[in-house]
C-alpha cells in the first residue's frame, strides 16, 4: 500500500493535478487488493466483518472500476482509493509492530481515529463511482443475461448495483459503531494503563 502511495504522489507532483491518478496506481491496486483476500480468517479480526469489506473493496476494483472504464477518470475513484490507502498503511503498521511486541501509541491511536474520517470517505468514493457507473451499465447491458435463454434465467446487473449501493444504508452504520466501540474499549484501557504506570 506503501507503493500505492508513493505512485499516487509521484503521478501528481508529475501531473500537477489530482484528476485521473487512477492510471498510475492500477495495477498495483488491483494486484493489493486482490491479495487481500488471503488475510480473511488470517488477521485477528471479526471473520465475517473481514471477509463483507475485503469483498466488497474487490468487487469494487474488479466488477465497477476496472469493468467500467468511463469511470477511471472520476474523482470519486481517488477518494476512495486514497482512504483505503492511509487506512491500510495503518493497519498493517499496526499488525507489524504489535507482532513485534512493540507499538508505538502514536500507531495504536490512528488505527482507531482516524477511521472516523477515513471509513466515510471511502464509503462516500464507492457509492459515487458505482453511481457514475450506472448510467453506462445500462446503456452497454454489461454483465447482464436477458430472458428468452436456455436456461430461463435473467440478470440485470443495474439493478444489482443499485441494490448493492442499497445495502451500504443498513451495513456502514454496523461496521462504523462497531470501529466506534473499539476506539473506545481500546484506547481507554490504554490510557487507564498508562495512569497506572
Amino acid at each position: 500500500w506503501l507503493v500505492i502511495a508513493v505512485g499516487l504522489v509521484r503521478a501528481y507532483l508529475a501531473k500537477g493535478s489530482y484528476h485521473s491518478l487512477y492510471y498510475s496506481i492500477e495495477k498495483p491496486l488491483k494486484f493489493f487488493q486482490t491479495g487481500a483476500l488471503l488475510e480473511v480468517g488470517i488477521v485477528p479480526s471479526s471473520v465475517v466483518l473481514t471477509a463483507f469489506q475485503v469483498m466488497s473493496r474487490v468487487f469494487l476494483t474488479w466488477a465497477v472500476t476496472h469493468s467500467v472504464k468511463e469511470v477511471q477518470t472520476e474523482d470519486s475513484v481517488l477518494l476512495f482509493v486514497v482512504a483505503w490507502t492511509i487506512t491500510e498503511i495503518i493497519r498493517y503498521s499496526f499488525y507489524t509492530f504489535s507482532l513485534l511486541n512493540h507499538l508505538p501509541y502514536l500507531i495504536k491511536w490512528a488505527r482507531y481515529t482516524l477511521f472516523i474520517v477515513l471509513y466515510p470517505m471511502g464509503v462516500s468514493g464507492e457509492l459515487l463511482t458505482i453511481y457514475a457507473a450506472l448510467p453506462f451499465v445500462r446503456q452497454s447491458g454489461l454483465y447482464s443475461i436477458s430472458l428468452p435463454n436456455k436456461y430461463n434465467f435473467s440478470f440485470d446487473y443495474y439493478t444489482f448495483l443499485i441494490l448493492v449501493m442499497i445495502s451500504y444504508i443498513p451495513i456502514f452504520p454496523q461496521l462504523y459503531f462497531h470501529m466506534l466501540h473499539q476506539r473506545r474499549k481500546v484506547l481507554s484501557h490504554t490510557e487507564e494503563h498508562r495512569k497506572s504506570e
